[in-house]
């Protein structure tokens, strides 16, 4: 599928599905986001492309995941969900696939990113304490977050939007991740295309080919951890991240929806393919959107 397709699909649903104007973040909360990049260097892409995808399945069916080890109980209101820190320093982002391109040597200062998606539970207790609404029950869809929660709380939220995801974190003291924070809590400084190696296995992420057909209890799958154990990187919900959706310094690739206008998402979710599942991969769409394979993680 092509990217311009995959981001249309996006677009298409919250034009389709939204009861007024997309909303836009206030210039002041955008200068606070955190800039993906401090220094650029054009490299050779480090890694071969993937193969191509091999045909769909329809996989049986998979009892639900209800424990996933060394994920910690969050019982009061002052626990605090985990992170781990990620060292300053240089690694290589992007791949040579169409808005991948070029791949690219980025260096980061060191920050921390949550181990896993933020959980309905966790975005329970912020709605309970702040009285917030999210964008799609403004919206008057009757399919929100709190309908896909129900019986979940240790699964990643779904139905939230970037607005609501970015005022999560704030409530929360933390922030969502910058696009070259979040790949490179993915990837490793070794270009890996997964974030657990360059070979797939399907039993390590929820991914469509896994089968099972909607959201996970977070770190479910410890053996598809990032080099810095960082959870779900791949599969289970895409993500939200900080930056506009624009093209890579010195890239050629043209996209009419680059700009100002829609934010990267990253990661892919448990509707994705293995395809849509690689560190490098992007997509983007409203600060509006909600769907329910679409969550977040917070930094700092």
């Amino acid at each position: 599928m092509q990217k311009i397709s995959r981001i249309g699909m996006l677009l298409f649903i919250v034009l389709g599905a939204a009861c007024g104007p997309a909303a836009r973040p206030s210039p002041a909360v955008e200068t606070a986001l955190p800039s993906p990049a401090a220094t650029i260097e054009i490299l050779p892409t480090p890694t071969p492309k993937p193969p191509p995808p091999t045909p769909t399945h329809t996989p049986a069916p998979v009892p639900e995941l209800t424990e996933a080890p060394g994920v910690p109980e969050l019982t009061t209101k002052t626990a605090e969900a985990p992170m781990v820190a990620i060292p300053a320093g240089e690694f290589t982002m992007g791949s040579d696939v169409e808005d991948e391109r070029p791949a690219h040597a980025v260096s980061v200062e060191a920050f921390e990113i949550d181990v896993f998606e933020v959980t309905n539970e966790e975005f329970a207790r912020f709605v309970e304490e702040t009285g917030y609404v999210t964008d799609a029950e403004k919206a008057g869809d009757t399919m929100f977050w709190r309908t896909y929660a129900e019986g979940k709380p240790r699964h990643p939220v779904v139905k939230v939007s970037w607005n609501d995801a970015r005022a999560y974190c704030e409530w929360a003291g933390k922030r969502l991740p910058a696009e070259a924070e979040w790949e490179k809590a993915a990837r490793g400084t070794d270009a890996r295309i997964y974030p657990w190696g360059n070979e797939w296995d399907e039993a390590k992420a929820n991914t469509k080919e896994a089968g099972y057909r909607g959201t996970t209890v977070v770190g479910s799958f410890p053996d598809g951890a990032s080099p810095y154990g960082v959870m779900d990187m791949a599969g289970n919900v895409a993500e939200w991240t900080a930056d506009w959706y624009k093209a890579y310094p010195g890239s050629d690739y043209q996209s009419p929806y680059f700009g100002e206008k829609y934010k990267v998402i990253r990661g892919g979710g448990w509707f994705s393919d293995k395809e849509l599942v690689r560190t490098t991969e992007r997509s983007a769409s409203s600060v509006t959107l909600a769907n329910d394979d679409v969550g977040f993680r917070c930094a700092r």
